[in-house]
């Protein structure tokens, strides 16, 4: 029997952009898929986009949240795949065969989870590549020098949920960095690198919006470095050095 996929979208007044991200779930040559749309009754015209873009594979939430995270916790619980993954609202999946290549990778009946690489591209031209985040070849050392996969570019069996639980809603910006890990280091989970680009993510997320925000940012990221026994300032500091190669161009 064929791995089922969920992705789960998390959605709110985001009109000009879900429906895109909706066409790259619904073009996935991978059939065994379900799609959960999880909307915070949105105010604009994102539930019409919505029903204009769904397939016989999306099933359609609307009800006030708490927020990505609380909404994300939702589509979690009413996801019926053996394998969970997102799509932003504001992303799509680099071609029509990404599901193809992670339903082979989780072929490994070990690999708790399979992760690529991921770029994120103008928000007024999605061909313009502004960074790109190769991930490269897990080793749990590299969690103490601020390495994660790109969370959008990673895909979960559910039992990971399972064991080490869903998102933190005391976290604002970083519950999906604490979800990390807790996954990857305090569960040791095996994952499996695809070395290309999965998924494309446009600028400007909620993590980075206003100089305000990159500090709350870098201080749940320290939070969840502390509480999950990794590392401490030294993994926060090289965690945002790193970045600094995201732009630079081969």
């Amino acid at each position: 029997m064929s791995i089922k996929f969920t992705i789960i979208t998390a959605v709110y007044n985001r009109e000009a952009t879900i429906g895109q991200a909706m066409r790259s779930v619904a073009s996935q040559t991978y059939e065994n898929v379900e799609h959960l749309i999880v909307d915070g009754a949105s105010t604009d015209g994102t539930l019409a986009e919505v029903e204009r873009h769904k397939t016989t594979r999306t099933k359609v939430f609307s009800e006030p949240d708490k927020g990505i995270y609380d909404a994300l916790n939702k589509g979690i619980a009413l996801a019926s795949g053996d394998v969970i993954g997102l799509v932003h609202s504001d992303d799509f999946f680099a071609h029509d065969g990404v599901l193809e290549q992670v339903a082979h990778a989780f072929e490994d009946s070990t690999a708790s989870a399979v992760y690529g690489d991921l770029d994120y591209v103008s928000a007024e031209d999605e061909t313009r590549i502004i960074r790109h985040w190769h991930s490269g070849p897990y080793d749990r050392r590299k969690l103490a020098w601020g390495w994660m996969p790109p969370h959008p570019a990673l895909f979960l069996r559910r039992p990971v949920f399972d064991r080490w639980g869903l998102y933190d809603t005391t976290y604002r910006i970083a519950a999906d960095y604490d979800a990390i890990l807790r996954y990857f280091g305090r569960g040791n989970i095996h994952p499996v690198y695809i070395p290309q680009v999965l998924v494309k993510m446009r600028v400007g997320g909620e993590s980075n919006r206003s100089l305000g925000r990159i500090l709350r940012k870098s201080r749940e990221d320290y939070r969840a470095l502390r509480s999950n026994d990794i590392g401490g300032l030294g993994a926060l500091a090289w965690k945002n050095l790193s970045k600094i190669t995201q732009f630079i161009k081969p």
